[in-house]
């Protein structure tokens, strides 16, 4: 029998929130497994020129990218190596996901709440759709190595959440119960998480560009080998800010409506608001760069990176550490 237990006047399940609870640890676990599977994968790559007849012929899925994506020489590229991590981790992925995402639907009703009230709640639905956003633009196999570096930011934020940041499954502060909460916090959310990818990618871009493909030498070579044709990359770190900047954008606009309707006025430069300005330039310019020929990719890529070291800075610093109008999105 579920047990009901009151906080602030409200009931709370306890019994979900311990479910919650326990998705999300065995989330966090099945990630670890998928990372340390990716890890063996990416360490074993190595590489060799097949044609494409062979490719035809080799059965089950094919070992190269679809030309959709590029034209670079990746569908040449193949992993003489056994292609069985790569599918265990993409399987370790898959099922982290539907546990983390079950986590915060298990949340949301244990609370009889939209699951997006605290900062424990808004790195889980953050990572929740980073992965999912993974599992769309990196099911391609000769993308698949940008697992380890994808999994790594996402399983320190489940720990920090999971651990520094953890709250227990309670109503939301005052200021917080609003019809405005769903609409803005989780375009925001998907924005951020479809974000994480191609800052990612961007900096396994420039370690490409730093290690060319087939010219890698030094002790640099296992790190970069297995990585795509840098073209391969950089058309793939500007296709998904393509998709997440506009979602980003419109989730400052609500914010900003959300901000008349509580405070009265629209902007007011507010630590958060004006980190999240920054970042917005920053991709913003991005964009711009990445199609201008005069600044190259290679410097629209630092610019990539730049806003997203931002938005990883205004989702701790500023939330945690700054004082603002924004402070009670914190700890419970």
């Amino acid at each position: 029998m579920n047990t009901l237990i009151l906080a602030q006047g409200l009931p709370i399940d306890e019994t979900l929130s311990t479910y919650s609870d326990l998705a999300f640890r065995t989330a966090f676990g099945i990630y670890v497994l998928a990372l340390i599977a990716s890890l063996i994968y990416y360490a074993g790559f190595r590489v060799e020129k097949v044609s494409p007849r062979q490719l035809a012929g080799a059965g089950g899925p094919g070992l190269t990218e679809s030309t959709s994506l590029t034209d670079t020489g990746d569908e040449n590229r193949a992993s003489a190596g056994s292609m069985r991590w790569a599918r265990i981790a993409q399987l370790f992925v898959t099922i982290a996901f539907v546990f983390s995402a079950s986590s915060l639907v298990l949340r949301g009703l244990a609370t009889d709440r939209f699951p997006l009230g605290n900062m424990y709640e808004f790195i889980l639905a953050t990572t929740v759709l980073a992965v999912g956003t993974g599992l769309v633009f990196l099911r391609k196999p000769a993308l698949q190595v940008a697992w380890p570096f994808v999994l790594v930011p996402v399983l320190l934020l489940l720990f920090f959440g999971g651990t520094h940041l953890y709250s227990e499954a309670a109503p939301v502060v005052p200021a917080l119960r609003s019809y405005w909460l769903p609409i803005h916090v989780t375009i925001i959310s998907l924005g951020s998480g479809i974000l994480l990818i191609p800052g990612v990618v961007s900096i396994m871009y420039l370690l490409r560009v730093w290690q060319p493909q087939g010219q890698e030498k030094g002790w640099a070579t296992r790190l970069t080998r297995p990585l795509p044709a840098a073209e391969t990359l950089d058309r793939l770190a500007y296709r998904t800010t393509v998709i997440g900047f506009p979602i980003f954008s419109v989730g400052i606009l609500l914010g900003a409506v959300w901000a008349e309707s509580a405070w009265g006025r629209f902007w007011g430069w507010d630590p958060k608001e004006t980190a999240s300005f920054i970042s917005w330039v920053l991709y913003a310019g991005y964009l711009h760069a990445r199609a201008t020929s005069g600044w190259g990719p290679k410097k629209a890529a630092w610019i990539n990176i730049a806003g997203f070291v931002v938005l990883a800075f205004n989702l701790f610093f500023i939330n945690i550490v700054v004082s603002g109008l924004h402070s009670y999105a914190g700890l419970n």
